[in-house]
């Protein structure tokens, strides 16, 4: 089969990767479509950097028994939607040949349980066939089309940083950066309530964007913070997200941001950064960091997305074949141009 690679730092495309073989309890599905996310891109740029940091974490269980090697080809590509195939042993009860499926972005086999994130060995979206579990597949609904059904994943990640924040019916947010992460908190904030949301970002693309998702009030950070614009508001209690993930933007939240802010930082920071504490305890700032999504949150994305809660086709700024996973990849980089590309193989 042929399948997208990760190559010395670059995304080629193979002619030569064995098909898989669904095991006990898996599927062989064809992908129909799969989302490029910015932690691919982050990965594609700074692998090295988040797997000696990975290796550095304490407190928390090995996540995956396939150690990624940057010499060999990476696969990735986890926001997927596919066609199942052929159904490995025991899977039968779960599924049927011909469903649109899709699913969290695990693996589940004999020797453990793999993300299907990156990977020498566990194949992902970005390629014609992979594996998956079927314990784990969620039938697509309602004839959403597959480059939709493939955003259930981001949009998962931003429900998840809301229920994080817990934050109730009629308190405000403040969402700083409007990538593809930032859309997904929006659109999660709207469907629960929250109001008003204003949404800070510099390509006005972007903001157009939040506005779609519901955003009340959209400001360029070059002309207006996004906390004076807050500040035209009524005073209720604020919950900030960080969906920027850039070295400052912490420590500048502890520092405007009004008193009593719950802070979630949702964007993924690849540099070291640092923070002056006396802000956060003169004003009683709280900060929680997020990451991923439940089982749970996965199924709700996918509902809201199949039910019209969530309208995720203005999101879509591309489709390309497999063959332009490589130009996808590059035309991420203008914020102004594209959000989410869609590959599908």
């Amino acid at each position: 089969m042929r399948a997208a690679v990760l190559r010395s730092g670059r995304i080629v495309v193979r002619p030569d990767v064995p098909d898989p073989r669904p095991g006990p309890g898996q599927v062989l599905v064809r992908v129909r479509a799969c989302g490029i996310c910015g932690s691919d891109l982050h990965f594609a740029r700074h692998g090295g950097r988040m797997l000696a940091l990975g290796r550095e974490v304490e407190g928390t269980p090995s996540g995956s028994s396939d150690p990624v090697d940057l010499d060999r080809d990476v696969f990735m590509g986890h926001e997927f939607a596919a066609e199942v195939l052929e159904l490995g042993p025991g899977a039968a009860e779960h599924t049927a040949v011909g469903a649109l499926v899709t699913s969290v972005p695990v693996l589940l086999a004999e020797g453990g349980v793999a993300p299907i994130v990156y990977s020498n060995t566990v194949h992902g979206g970005y390629g014609e066939l992979m594996l998956l579990s079927a314990p784990l597949l969620l039938d697509v609904p309602n004839g959403l089309p597959p480059h939709h059904a493939a955003l259930a994943e981001p949009m998962a990640v931003g429900l998840h940083a809301v229920n994080k924040s817990a934050i109730r019916r009629g308190e405000g947010a403040v969402v700083l950066g409007c990538g593809p992460v930032g859309l997904a908190v929006i659109a999660a904030l709207r469907a629960r309530g929250a109001e008003p949301i204003v949404a800070s970002d510099f390509s006005p693309a972007r903001r157009d964007l939040a506005a779609v998702l519901g955003a009340h009030r959209t400001v360029d950070p070059r002309e207006e913070t996004a906390w004076s614009a807050w500040a035209r508001e009524d005073g209720r209690q604020l919950v900030a997200f960080d969906a920027i993930g850039v070295p400052g933007v912490i420590n500048d939240v502890l520092r405007s941001a009004p008193r009593g802010t719950r802070l979630v930082v949702v964007g993924v920071c690849m540099g070291t950064d640092s923070i002056d504490p006396y802000f956060g305890i003169t004003k009683e700032l709280s900060l929680q960091f997020v990451l991923g999504y439940d089982a749970a949150e996965f199924e709700r994305s996918l509902r809201s997305i199949a039910e019209g809660e969530i309208d995720v086709a203005p999101l879509v700024t591309a489709r390309v074949p497999l063959d332009r996973i490589s130009w996808a990849f590059d035309a991420l980089d203008d914020p102004d141009r594209h959000c989410k590309i869609i590959v599908e193989p």
